[in-house]
């Protein structure tokens, strides 16, 4: 079953500016997740709070426009704190819900039609809620929304266009088909060139191929292609 973002009683406004917004949520935050806030920061003009990830925001000296969730993984100072230090406090039943506070503030910045959204904290140990988040840059991609989880060691996307990349702190890039195949894979700026390709669902073709240029530019005909940045 779906839940519906008025499950929450207060809805984040619908606003007609394009935003680059950054929602921190509970997963594996660490001393790295501050020099990329610290990074976002100057872009970002809209900072979503999710679950505990929005006590680790306000403690890491920032105030969140909005803090949501069911707020099961923070005790009740916590929460107090969460909702003193947001501008907008949000709370949903832990039971009666059938999202995770990240794919509900995750909706709730598409809800907003920004330019992009960038999610921390959205990795970690539970193999579940990982893969469920990076499934979620579906959504974005789908609605032409560019959307990306970043942590210490990896940048993901998922592309349903011809894309740019530029080089940066992640110099091996994957390619990893999200639909049953993807087609007409055309790579420009790689040490590794593809033109014209198809890659299908378990195939390790896209594999570790590397940035030779400042910029890259990744072409798709059709599909969902999950574009992993990472370093080790």
């Amino acid at each position: 079953m779906g839940i519906h973002l008025n499950v929450c009683p207060e809805g984040a406004a619908r606003v007609s500016q394009k935003q680059h917004i950054v929602i921190v949520t509970g997963g594996s935050i660490g001393p790295w997740a501050h020099d990329q806030l610290e990074g976002l920061h100057p872009s970002c003009d809209y900072l979503i709070g999710a679950d505990r990830g929005a006590l680790h925001l306000i403690r890491s000296g920032y105030r969140p426009q909005l803090a949501l969730g069911d707020f099961d993984s923070v005790t009740p100072e916590e929460r107090e704190e969460i909702r003193a230090g947001s501008d907008q406090f949000i709370t949903c039943d832990a039971v009666d819900k059938d999202w995770t506070d990240t794919e509900l503030a995750y909706s709730m910045a598409l809800e907003r039609s920004p330019s992009q959204i960038t999610l921390l904290g959205a990795l970690g140990t539970r193999m579940d809620h990982t893969l469920a988040n990076i499934h979620l840059l579906r959504k974005g991609a789908e609605i032409g929304i560019r959307s990306r989880i970043m942590d210490a060691y990896n940048e993901i996307e998922v592309i349903s266009s011809t894309t740019e990349i530029s080089s940066g702190p992640y110099p091996n890039v994957s390619l990893l088909p999200l639909t049953t195949e993807v087609t007409g894979i055309t790579l420009t700026g790689f040490r590794y060139p593809l033109k014209e390709a198809t890659l299908t669902i378990g195939q390790s073709l896209g594999i570790s191929n590397v940035l030779e240029e400042k910029r890259g530019i990744i072409q798709i005909r059709s599909g969902l292609l999950l574009v992993i940045r990472s370093r080790d």
